[in-house]
This record gives C-alpha cells, structure tokens and sequence, in this order.
C-alpha cells in the first residue's frame, strides 16, 4: 500500500508488497524489494538497492555522501534483507574515492540518530545503538554490537562479534571478539558472554583467552604472535584474530595498552 501524499519518481523499482507511508520521497534510482515498509517522511534519493522485508522508520534520510569531494558522481548503496532502521537515521552512499558503494548486510539494528558513512561496508546481526556515527570507509563485521553515543573514526574496523561499550571513542582497530570502551578505545578484554551464547566450544573459547593473554602480553604485538604454537595454530577464534591483526589497515589495533 502506498500512501497518496508520498512522491515516488515513476522510475523507482518498488515491489508491489511495499509500503509506503505519508510524505515519503523516493528517487528515480531506488529500488525496493517485497515486504519493505517505508513508514512517514522517509526520504530515499540516490543509486539505492534496499531487498526484503525492510523496516525503516520516519524522517530516516538516505542521501548524498558528506564529502566535500562528493560531486554528484554516480555511487551506490546496498542494503540487506530484514534490517531495522529507526527515527533520523542517515545513510550516505558510497564516494569514487572509497570504491563506489556502502554495503550493509542482513538483519541489522540501526537505532535513533545513528549514521552510517559513505563507503562503510557493514555485516550482517548488526546492533547500532543511539546517536553512534560511523565514519567513512569504516568496516563493521558480523554480530558487533556498539553502544549508545559511541562514536568510530573513518577507517577503522571493527571485528565480528566485538563489542563496544557506550560512550567510547573508537580510534583503533577492535580485534574480533573483543570487548573495548574509553573516552579513546582501549581493549578490556573479551566478549566472553557474547562468544558463549553463540555456542562456540569451551576449548577453543579457552584457548582464545590464552592467546589473547600472550598477543598482548607486550607491545610487540607482532613479535608477540610469531611465537604462538601448538594448539593455538589450530583454534579457528585464534587464527581469525591473528588475520585481522595482520592484514593491511589504516589504523593501529586497539590493545590493552592504548
């Protein structure tokens, strides 16, 4: 159902399930897949593919990236199936600079007031709480959680099932699996509880716990993991960690230290 008052350009691709509420505005490049409900004063303009059952509430703004480079070129935005968007969202597309396109998987929770940046790739079970921005370029893995009034800095990656505390500023790198809070990120641990409900094995959440205990035992965190053996270079929770600290990367990695 489409409500009368909203504007949606005649080119728009919108699934004949979709709902749409009073005043929405929908551009002439979007694109809409079933069961998507598109409540009050939604505004979605722009190179925009949003798939199934979508829930994106009123005044959420879908829009230009916020980049003084930005100069109309025509970038993208995906977004996911199942995905909860809340009041006064904002999503920017992608810019030339940063590849072209922000990504956002499935089943995410974007609370009131977050931001999503241009050119973020963001995963899947995602939970944004209110008022966090992410800044441009960052990288969200699966089943992170970021607490209220968080805020990341452009570029940084977040590891899958990390966790953020409220109120910090993300300036480094979080490891998968870590726990990290501060007025400037620092690593407080693991998301033991996080790694238990997702019915990990107790072995290799241990084995995790002493990994994490000889990579940051000190500074020399390379160093550091050049010496792990044994069982560690089996423990899959290990190896992702280890991956993710020695990738390429714009920023430092969060430690105990920081």
């Amino acid at each position: 159902m489409i409500d009368n008052t909203a504007i949606i350009n005649k080119n728009a691709k919108i699934h004949s399930s979709v709902k749409v509420g009073p005043y929405a505005v929908i551009g002439p490049n979007v694109e809409i897949g079933e069961n998507t409900e598109i409540q009050s004063h939604v505004s979605i303009i722009g190179n925009i593919k949003i798939g199934k059952g979508n829930k994106i509430y009123p005044f959420v703004s879908i829009n230009d990236p916020q980049d003084l480079k930005y100069n109309g070129e025509k970038t993208s935005l995906v977004i996911g199936d199942n995905n909860r968007i809340r009041e006064y969202v904002t999503i920017n597309p992608g810019t030339i600079g940063g590849g072209g396109k922000t990504v956002i998987g499935n089943n995410c929770l974007f609370m009131i007031s977050s931001h999503i940046a241009h050119d973020c790739q963001v995963g899947n079970n995602v939970i944004i709480a209110n008022n966090v921005p992410l800044g441009g370029h960052a990288i969200i893995e699966d089943n992170v959680v970021i607490g209220g009034n968080s805020a990341i800095q452009q570029f940084t990656r977040i590891g899958k099932m990390a966790m953020i505390g409220g109120m910090t500023g993300v300036l480094h790198d979080v490891i998968p699996y870590g726990l990290s809070t501060g007025n400037r990120n620092s690593l407080q641990g693991l998301n033991l509880i996080g790694l238990r409900r997702a019915k990990f094995e107790n072995k290799d959440i241990l084995g995790l716990s002493e990994a994490y205990k000889k990579i940051f035992a000190t500074k020399n965190i390379n160093e550091n993991i050049s010496k792990l053996n044994g069982s560690f270079q089996e423990n899959r929770l290990v190896k992702e960690v280890i991956e993710f600290i020695t990738k390429d990367k714009k920023r430092s990695i969060c430690t105990p230290f920081s």
